[in-house]
């Protein structure tokens, strides 16, 4: 009896360490446990956050299209959009620039009103400001100004 137990214990063993052990007795570094630098992690990083810089901003540019920008518009001078601008009103005063075409005033969108801003009306602060033609309109700052504009613009 003990011959037996001696052989089964001796064949589990062996079977144990042929086809359920092998995980537990890998080598590192070999095929099934690769070993990997820390410089080749930082690489891959690099190159994944260089693949989310693209997939963001839709090119290797580090300014991201679309997106918001600050400007800033001295008293005095005008922020003049093209077509298709948003702009916001974030702090100073401004009013509205328009323009008057075949006897009709077209005004500035104000999405946040609901209606169109004439010229020389008040803007207020904080109301989305849409121009839909690059036709000369956009903000005159009656004060020193800061807005939030996405899209193109000058400041004359």
């Amino acid at each position: 009896m003990k011959k037996v137990f001696n052989i089964i214990v001796l064949g589990l063993s062996i079977a144990f360490i042929i086809f359920g052990g092998t995980t537990a007795f890998m080598e590192p570094g070999s095929e099934a446990d690769p070993l990997v630098s820390k410089s080749f992690v930082e690489k891959k990083i690099e190159e994944l956050m260089e693949y989310i810089d693209q997939k963001v901003n839709g090119s290797n540019s580090s300014v991201v299209e679309g997106a918001w920008a600050v400007v800033e518009v001295p008293e005095g001078k005008s922020l003049i959009c093209y077509g298709g601008t948003e702009i916001i009103l974030r702090s100073g005063r401004a009013t509205a620039i328009s323009i008057v075409k075949s006897g009709i005033e077209n005004g500035v969108t104000d999405v946040t009103a609901g209606r169109d801003l004439k010229m020389n009306e008040e803007i207020e602060q904080n109301h989305l400001l849409i121009i839909p033609r690059t036709d000369s309109r956009g903000a005159y700052s009656v004060t020193h100004t800061y807005w939030l504009v996405k899209g193109d613009y000058e400041i004359k």
